[in-house]
């Protein structure tokens, strides 16, 4: 909760005398370590006890060397390990009062009266139930002589928070578990390799994924790899699907396709709750049409493995969020679990989140599919129906008459071909002439621009880079070419997906109307840059991308160091002048340091972390890594900050350098790229379908209103269109960013789990909001 000025209590002492608990619980996920990490870290930052808890809430029963204080280093490098490290276990005992009575002693004798959970529903109902008999349990513990009358008074009450990990996404109330992201980007690999043999051969693949009550990560793979067909336990297929089934791997095939793809979660029904199993879908495709059909079941290796950028982040931010609502609680805050809303962390009553997501498996028994996808939250909504536009409906034999271009403008980024791949298809659905024109707005002046097919764009949401072809180029020296050619080619609507040179080029577009009445067409522009510097979006896509390769070299390089005795790491990142990447890399891979434009630094804070590092090198941490944004500073370059270091660290530690380069940009897209890609797509399209038509006069597009040119972002929880030019006041022209950017609220997060000494601002914490409210907000999109 946000602080009165009364109170003004400081960050670092706000845990003085208090003593936190921390279990992982339930099935493993990726991302579960940087969760307990940042509790331990930020506990110990606040002046509280931190405590692990071993296996899970088997370890708070059993006692003894299963629950054991935390240091600061006991969680070194435990960033980029799967898993959890601190183990989980089901346990039978907990489930007993018997259990619970032991467990309760247990935290008593050691003043531990806050329990951080991290695990799935039943873990976190299993520590609401905890809660609820605490008084109950002291009471027994004091009658029998277990806790003596003192130590019951000094641990009255007990505050829980939880976080979910569960690689599912079953939970209702958060947008994505911990573990979902990493689970995806194992599936993604997986899927990108058998495509690869599938079309080798013509082959149809049947892959199952987990999710036994949950389609989440069936629905994002289809979406993110442009699957013919899914089967999600919330959503059913109607009856004689069969044949809907055969007829569509036909069409694809007969389109010119070599492959098939049908994804299967685990927990698939028809309409009448009989399960469909990947045999039963292969025995189909064999005996009605003789394709050379195999069958793929992950299991478990999507719960294994390294964990992604995002749920790294995720962790890290939700055990920030989780220990300042643990040390903010009072005995009439309810049990809360830390989510993910949109952009936001949010607190959510633990028990409400429980009761919908089981009401998601009621309404499922009962046959309410409709109702369950609605349960599932504005995100998962979002997500079905853009899948169902893609593989279910046909281009429209009747045509709308419109011609709609799209074009890709500034540097490469992964997730552009997903992106160009949905905005054709969903403009084919509407029944548009799609154009696709290459190399951006020098393509457009030339007249590179060809009418592009729906199988053209097959196959392409996973190819990095740009299929079109990308310039940086300015369209201003181009208007005499550029109108000539949107009249020769009839466009009536442009979709331009690309970094800060589309927001520029739309700019100038604009201002070019006053004179070629042919830019008076609708303009969307779709965000796409490693940077992610454009002005009106949190997020654009390809920075997912570019964060994962940054993170997993900055992992190889740590791993490097592991043999090497007191090492540090000077990385230069990409960026132009917009920190993004170093500080979000710099809060995955566990960074000492993040040097950027936005954040002034000067000779005396170099000599800060110089200091700070050779401190650390004396304790059993022996490592260090410094991330440098490129052009955070004109004077303070990679070479002098790596010669600073060298210098000052001498006889203490020594120094290695590595400016990563052009790789940040390429790569196969993440699955975050390749959803976010394909849902902005689809929205653009839809939203210039509607400018087209009310932009049209007696079979003529004219559009000079300033939202007829418009950029589609993603902002805190919704998707939003937002007129260009309004923009315009919140962009800092000559460094190429937004003047206000989100993620510099995160900064203070990396420098105290670098145990620096800083305050925190925590005004801004989660309020306790409601599930209710929550499900029937405005789409959030992640």
């Amino acid at each position: 909760m946000a602080q009165t000025p009364a109170e003004h209590w400081h960050s670092e002492r706000m845990g003085t005398g208090k003593a936190i608990a921390v279990l992982t619980s339930g099935g493993d996920a990726q991302g579960m370590n940087a969760a307990v990490r940042a509790v331990v870290r930020v506990g110990i930052y606040t002046g509280a006890k931190v405590y692990f808890v071993y296996e899970g809430y088997q370890g708070l029963v059993d006692g003894g060397d299963h629950i054991k204080e935390a240091t600061w280093e006991s969680v070194s490098m435990m960033l980029q390990l799967g898993g959890t490290v601190i183990g989980s276990a089901r346990c039978q005992d907990f489930r007993t009062r018997e259990g619970r009575l032991k467990a309760a002693r247990n935290l008593v004798k050691r003043g531990i009266t806050n329990l951080c959970v991290i695990g799935g529903d039943g873990s976190l109902t299993g520590a609401d139930t905890f809660r609820a008999e605490w008084s109950s349990l002291l009471a027994d513990l004091v009658k029998v002589g277990g806790i003596t009358a003192e130590e019951a008074k000094k641990s009255s009450y007990l505050n829980i928070v939880g976080m979910v990990g569960s690689i599912d996404n079953d939970f209702c109330g958060t947008d994505m578990t911990i573990g979902t992201d990493s689970a995806l980007h194992r599936i993604m690999e997986i899927v990108d390799a058998i495509t690869t043999t599938a079309q080798s051969h013509q082959r149809t693949f049947v892959l199952e994924v987990m999710g036994r009550h949950c389609g989440y990560l069936a629905l994002i793979t289809a979406l993110a790899c442009g699957a013919d067909w899914v089967f999600i336990p919330e959503a059913p297929p109607e009856d004689g699907w069969e044949d809907h089934l055969c007829r569509r791997l036909t069409e694809t095939r007969d389109g010119g396709s070599r492959l098939n793809i049908i994804i299967v979660a685990e927990g698939a029904i028809d309409k009448h709750g009989k399960a469909i199993s990947s045999d039963d879908i292969k025995s189909l495709v064999v005996k009605r049409l003789g394709y050379d059909t195999r069958v793929t079941i992950l299991g478990h290796v999507q719960r294994g493995g390294t964990p992604s950028a995002f749920d790294r982040i995720l962790g890290s931010r939700m055990g920030v969020e989780a220990v300042m609502a643990l040390l903010e609680g009072t005995p009439e805050t309810p049990a809360c679990v830390v989510s993910l809303s949109g952009n936001q962390a949010v607190r959510l009553p633990l028990m409400e989140c429980v009761q919908v997501t089981k009401d998601v498996t009621t309404a499922m028994n009962e046959g309410r599919f409709d109702d369950a996808v609605k349960l599932r939250g504005r995100s998962f909504q979002n997500n079905w129906n853009v899948y169902k536009l893609l593989a279910h409906i046909r281009p429209p034999s009747t045509k709308s008459g419109y011609t709609v271009a799209v074009l890709n403008v500034g540097a490469p980024a992964a997730g552009m071909n997903a992106a160009v791949r949905s905005t054709v298809r969903i403009g084919l659905i509407h029944g548009h002439r799609m154009l696709a024109v290459h190399d951006g707005f020098e393509g457009l002046a030339f007249g590179m621009v060809e009418e592009i097919s729906w199988n053209r764009v097959g196959g392409w949401t996973g190819l990095g880079g740009s299929k079109l072809g990308t310039k940086r180029t300015l369209p201003k020296k181009y208007f005499e070419e550029i109108s000539t050619n949107i009249s020769k080619f009839g466009i009536h609507g442009l979709i331009i997906i690309g970094g800060f040179e589309a927001f520029m080029g739309s700019l100038e577009l604009m201002e070019g109307r006053t004179k070629y009445e042919e830019l008076c067409i609708p303009v969307c522009v779709i965000p796409a840059t490693v940077s992610n510097n454009v002005p009106g979006s949190d997020f654009s896509i390809g920075a997912d991308t570019a964060l994962n390769t940054i993170t997993t070299t900055c992992d190889l390089i740590k791993q490097s160091a592991a043999g090497t005795k007191r090492r540090v790491f000077i990385i230069e990142t990409m960026g132009g002048f917009c920190g993004y990447l170093a500080t979000m890399a710099g809060l995955a891979a566990g960074a000492d340091a993040a040097y950027i434009y936005e954040e002034h630094f000067n000779i005396h804070d170099l000599q800060v972390n110089v200091e700070h590092l050779t401190e650390k090198m004396k304790t059993t941490v022996k490592r260090g890594l410094v991330l440098r944004n490129e052009r955070c500073n004109e004077n303070y370059t990679t070479d002098f900050i790596y010669n600073l270091y060298s210098e000052e660290g001498k006889g203490v530690f020594d120094c290695r350098k590595n400016v990563l380069g052009h790789m940040q940009q390429g790569g196969s897209p993440t699955p975050f790229d390749r959803n976010f890609g394909t849902k902005m797509g689809a929205k653009a399209v839809a939203w210039i379908t509607g400018k087209i038509k009310e932009c049209s006069r007696h079979g003529r597009i004219f559009a000079n209103t300033a939202d007829s040119a418009c950029l589609l972002g993603m902002r805190k929880r919704s998707l939003v269109f937002q007129p260009i030019a309004s923009l315009k006041e919140e962009t800092d022209f000559e460094h190429r960013i937004p003047k206000e950017q989100w993620w510099l609220k995160l900064r203070p997060i990396l420098k105290i789990l670098a145990k620096y000494h800083i305050k925190l601002d925590i005004s801004e914490t989660a309020h306790l909001e409601h599930v209710t409210r929550k499900i029937a907000a405005p789409e959030s999109n992640i």
